[in-house]
């Protein structure tokens, strides 16, 4: 039996893994998954998933409404997905949608991840939904500086996440789905959602204690800091 846990699952990637992962479900392999969101849109409510509603990941007191959605459930694989998208320019910069971003990206995913391990069962697995534009390295454009920080504080802290978590046999992938024609974008991608989620499945499944808590592309490319 194995458990899947997907924040942001009502659209875009999130809803993709929650189909594809109940796909995979088998007589000899049952897979349950939890699929977790603000909202749930009509098709997340008939994937025949656990749907739970209310899940706000920036908010403060997010932990106390997962642990208590979750109780007793044992964890084999956290998808923290969930995730928002701004646009800020240099002279007329919004701070507060810069701080939003934080909230969602960066913090959401370490506090949804800092309830749910204790719960999680040996050899499970987390993965970080962040962004290559999260690179330092990859930066050659500039702007988009609330978005651009958020992840790349994500992805820091999904390194430290992987260096305490590996005592407990738990593994973290810090992954990029590339460029996904979801609404937070407005539609216009290089894959669809459903594309993207089957990708970085590969890359969950191809995830170990010895590559834990480094940067991939979903198409496995690795990527620079």
């Amino acid at each position: 039996m194995t458990t899947v846990v997907i924040t942001g699952a009502n659209r875009g990637i999130g809803l993709s893994f929650a189909k594809l992962y109940q796909s995979k479900s088998s007589p000899s392999n049952n897979v349950t998954v939890y699929a977790l969101c603000r909202s749930a849109s009509e098709e997340l409510k008939q994937l025949g998933v656990n749907v739970v509603e209310g899940i706000d990941v920036s908010s403060a007191d997010v932990a106390e409404h997962i642990q208590a959605a979750l109780k007793g459930v044992a964890i084999d694989v956290l998808i923290n997905n969930a995730g928002i998208l701004r646009n800020e320019v240099l002279g007329d910069i919004d701070y507060a949608s810069i701080q939003s971003q934080f909230e969602t990206n960066a913090l959401g995913p370490l506090r949804v991840a800092e309830a749910l391990v204790p719960q999680m069962n040996a050899g499970a697995k987390i993965a970080m939904m962040t962004s290559r534009m999260g690179s330092i390295t990859d930066n050659t454009s500039g702007g988009r500086y609330g978005y651009r920080m958020s992840k790349a504080a994500l992805n820091i802290a999904a390194v430290s996440l992987a260096q305490d978590v590996a005592a407990s046999n738990i593994a973290v992938a810090i992954l990029h789905p590339g460029l996904v024609g979801t609404e937070m974008i407005g539609g216009h991608g290089d894959i669809t959602p459903d594309q993207a989620a089957q990708r970085l499945m590969t890359r969950i499944d191809a995830l170990t204690l010895q590559n834990s808590g480094t940067f991939w592309h979903s198409n496995g490319e690795q990527l620079p800091w």
